[in-house]
């Protein structure tokens, strides 16, 4: 008989669409937890017929049936931390925002998906409002890639200054913190990415990956935050992990039918050395 003790490992929850191509949404965000060493579960909102060329179909899910895939979730399989990414509409939104004003001390990670690389508008223009005013605000934190950020600050954003302008205006206006990510500005030789957490920010910057475009680095990029966040890390150092983590995805990826696309299995990234 095997008497070895079972190692219990944390749980996060990512809240998002379905991609049929395997490379963003909930297909991305439960390799990257996995990868981690954290239990994914899952709550699909959208089922969507898409390639890394782009979205051909979007499905919504009913939003009772929505609730319904959250609430057997926490029913037995309590998260330590939670991503939600692709909503689409108002009715979806306003349904996940309920569910978690009551969860409020339970990290929530929200990555506004509102416009796939490929160009699809993946949030219909009248929910943005709704995801603003109900949903942010219960937010752990916000990651707004490039276009979603000008979006949201409703102004084009050209430099450093601009995404630290970004981060803090953010901030402001609906009470969590901010993750602006700059990795489609040119800014030299590196992608740079600003956190402001209220209190200080951060500047993380990678050498810039030539020659690779990849699809689901958004989706990748705040599901290894919510991992970090469900294995107990504070925010800052969440985010720095997860930086790290999405950039080895990317200069180790992989050659799939042609196509460049995202490798999780790369490894613990390493910590920072304390300063």
């Amino acid at each position: 008989m095997n008497s070895t003790r079972r190692q219990s490992i944390p749980i996060a929850l990512t809240i998002a669409g379905s991609d049929s191509g395997g490379g963003a949404g909930i297909q991305a965000d439960l390799k990257t937890f996995a990868a981690l060493g954290v239990h994914g579960t899952s709550a699909i909102t959208c089922i969507t017929a898409q390639t890394p060329r782009g979205v051909t179909g979007i499905q919504p899910i009913r939003p009772d049936m929505v609730r319904k895939q959250i609430e057997a979730v926490f029913t037995e399989l309590g998260p330590d931390a939670v991503k939600a990414g692709m909503l689409f509409s108002t009715d979806i939104i306003r349904i996940v925002a309920e569910f978690f004003e009551k969860k409020q001390q339970l990290p929530l990670i929200v990555d506004p998906v509102m416009v796939a690389t490929s160009g699809a508008v993946l949030l219909k223009p009248a929910a943005i409002r709704t995801l603003n005013d109900r949903l942010l605000p219960l937010a752990a934190l916000v990651t707004p890639n490039l276009d979603e950020a000008q979006l949201l600050v409703r102004r084009q954003l050209r430099t450093l200054e601009d995404l630290l302008d970004a981060a803090e205006e953010i901030y402001q206006s609906f009470g969590c913190a901010a993750l602006v990510k700059g990795g489609h500005l040119r800014l030299g030789k590196d992608a740079v990415d600003v956190l402001f957490d209220g209190k200080q920010f951060t500047v993380l910057k990678a050498k810039r990956i030539q020659g690779v475009s990849t699809h689901g680095t958004g989706c990748t990029y705040s599901a290894a935050i919510a991992a970090f966040l469900a294995r107990g890390e504070k925010l800052t150092m969440a985010v720095t992990l997860a930086k790290q983590f999405i950039t080895s995805a990317i200069a180790q990826s992989r050659r799939v039918a042609g196509h460049s696309v995202l490798n999780p299995l790369v490894g613990e990234p390493h910590r920072p050395c304390a300063q």
